[in-house]
């Protein structure tokens, strides 16, 4: 009763789930209808809480992140951030994705560090988690931020004053694979941990969510569901040492 209170208070899961990331969820081809590793996570997290879900849509992270001042979802899928969980209770990771750049064909720019310097402006989406990241860590280039990650790619591409774009490595490789101008760096400058969370505060919620996240990695559960959805190149989370469910 009181995992129920924490994650279903409506007497429903309220899950977010964010467009932002296509390695996470998207779009189904032919009914537009979410899909991908985070909507089976929130189902089956419903199905054994014996309630029913609600999955609530974004465009991009920074936007589920802004709905919690709204009380508008109970469990989320998003990447772990200082910022972020200053609000928002984690899981451990269940899913390890690479956030890199993409360049112009052209660029001199050709690895990691050669990103960070005077007079560089890079593109990317408002309040992702790569964002976040390299507002701590750049010192020198000039970050433009768009409002979504595929809009921070089409700003890039459509303005040459824009030296790069940053993401997620997957959709930056999907975009260069079409678009024979750009290339995407090689290596990465963070690696981004996606977990589940659930505002802070709902104590028992959260375990259940921890030791969740835990039995479907350690199943195949979420292997399996990044596959089906198209997603192999995605790295499942090591195990954390905990608990397994009751």
């Amino acid at each position: 009763d009181i995992v129920l209170r924490d994650l279903a208070p409506t007497g429903r899961i309220r899950a977010a789930i964010n467009f932002g990331n296509p390695v996470l969820a998207q779009r189904a081809v032919q009914s537009g209808e979410p899909q991908g590793i985070s909507v089976d996570l929130a189902r089956e997290l419903a199905r054994r809480l014996g309630v029913g879900v609600d999955l609530i849509t974004f465009e991009a992270a920074g936007k589920v992140f802004e709905a919690l001042k709204s009380s508008t979802w109970d469990v989320a899928f998003l990447a772990i951030d200082p910022v972020r969980a200053a609000e928002i209770a984690f899981t451990a990771p269940y899913v390890v994705i690479e956030g890199t750049y993409i360049v112009r064909n052209d660029s001199p720019l050709h690895d990691i560090g050669s990103l960070d310097a005077t007079d560089l402006r890079i593109a990317v989406g408002k309040g992702a988690a790569y964002d976040l990241f390299l507002t701590r860590a750049l010192r020198h280039s000039e970050l433009v931020r768009a409002d979504t990650s595929a809009g921070a790619v089409d700003l890039f591409a459509g303005d040459t004053s824009l030296d790069a774009a940053a993401g997620v490595r997957q959709p930056l490789e999907d975009y260069a694979a079409v678009n024979p101008g750009f290339r995407v760096i090689p290596g990465r400058f963070t690696a981004i941990e996606q977990a589940m969370g659930t505002p802070k505060g709902r104590y028992a919620g959260h375990a259940y969510l921890t030791a969740f996240v835990e039995e479907m990695k350690a199943t195949g559960f979420i292997a399996e569901g990044l596959a089906r959805s198209g997603q192999r190149d995605a790295a499942v989370a090591a195990a954390a040492l905990m608990a397994p469910l009751q």
